[in-house]
Order: structure tokens, then sequence, then C-alpha cells
């Protein structure tokens, strides 16, 4: 685990009001959010950031990082795939961004070659374990892949933030705070 990293870990479109209309005041404000939450942590130190690169929160948090780093070179973001081909069955429009996104990495790093059931829970677990912070946007789902995440996070003692994707109030878990076990 790198002190200086923070990973993201979000709900799919389908499971926020806007589902894929990225252009609702509410998705547009969350993303708004997003950002100044991801510069306050790159202005107090954070230099990493990992995304699992799945639609909706992954991308979102993946576009803030590549604008921030722009502006900022000591920013790096890197792509955690949970398997090859991760983007196969989406849109052309959003394999078209993933493609882009992935092409502005610092690094791409894919976990397994096939797709296979746990692939998915082994990267967020990969995610968790690099590092220091974790980046949540919860809508207090637990049995989903970003409660599973959450809750792993909570248990390996990491620093979390917790915005809920509607109000977009964030609770701030101290790794001192957290529950071990």
């Amino acid at each position: 685990m790198d002190k200086n990293t923070c990973a993201f870990t979000g709900h799919r479109p389908k499971s926020f009001p806007w589902k894929y209309d990225e252009t609702v005041p509410g998705c547009i404000l969350l993303k708004e959010a997003l950002f100044a939450q991801i510069k306050a942590l790159a202005d107090r130190g954070i230099t990493d950031f990992l995304s699992g690169m799945a639609q909706g929160v992954d991308l979102w948090s993946a576009r803030a990082v590549l604008a921030l780093r722009a502006k900022d070179p000591a920013v790096k973001f890197h792509c955690i795939l949970p398997c090859e081909g991760q983007e196969n069955k989406w849109p052309a429009s959003m394999k078209e961004q993933y493609r882009s996104i992935l092409s502005r990495a610092d690094e791409v790093l894919c976990l397994q070659k096939e797709y296979s059931s746990d692939c998915m829970a082994k990267r967020n677990r990969y995610l968790v374990d690099h590092a220091a912070v974790l980046l949540a946007v919860y809508n207090g789902t637990r049995r989903s892949g970003t409660g599973m995440t959450l809750h792993y996070a909570q248990q390996q003692g990491r620093e979390i933030f917790i915005f809920n994707p509607m109000t977009r109030e964030i609770t701030h878990i101290q790794p001192s705070a957290v529950l071990q076990g």
C-alpha cells in the first residue's frame, strides 16, 4: 500500500436516476463534486490515483484525474483492469471513451487475460490493497460491488471518503476510526 495513493469505487450508470444521461444536472453536480474531492486529495499530497475503469464512477473519476494531471504533472493515473476486453459489450461511444482514457494513463495493468466470475472482485481488492485512501460513490446498496469494496476497505483500515450520489454529502472515515476484522 502506498500512502500517496487513492483508489475509486462507485456504481455503474444504471444505479443512478439519470442512468446514462450525463447531461442531467444531478450527474453534472456529482462529477463536479468528485473533481473537487480529487483535487483536495491531490492538494494534500495524494499523487497516484487508481481506477478499475468500469462505466460510471470509475470513468468519471478517470476523466477528473486526467484533467487535474494536465495542470499538475505530479499526478499519476493508473488503470487497473479486471481482464482483457472488459469493454467488449459496451456501446461504441463508451468503448471510445474507455480506450481514450487508457491511452492517456501513466500505467495500464490488466490483472488477468480472460473474464471469470470473480475477476471484478479481484480487481476491487487489488485497488484497496494498493491504496491508502478509497473514494467511494455509494448509494447504500450493500449487495453491490461498491458495497463489498467499501466493506473490504473498512476491514483493511483504509481512510475512506463516501460520497452520497444524491445529496453529494461526504462521510469521511479516518483509518483509526475503522474497526478491524
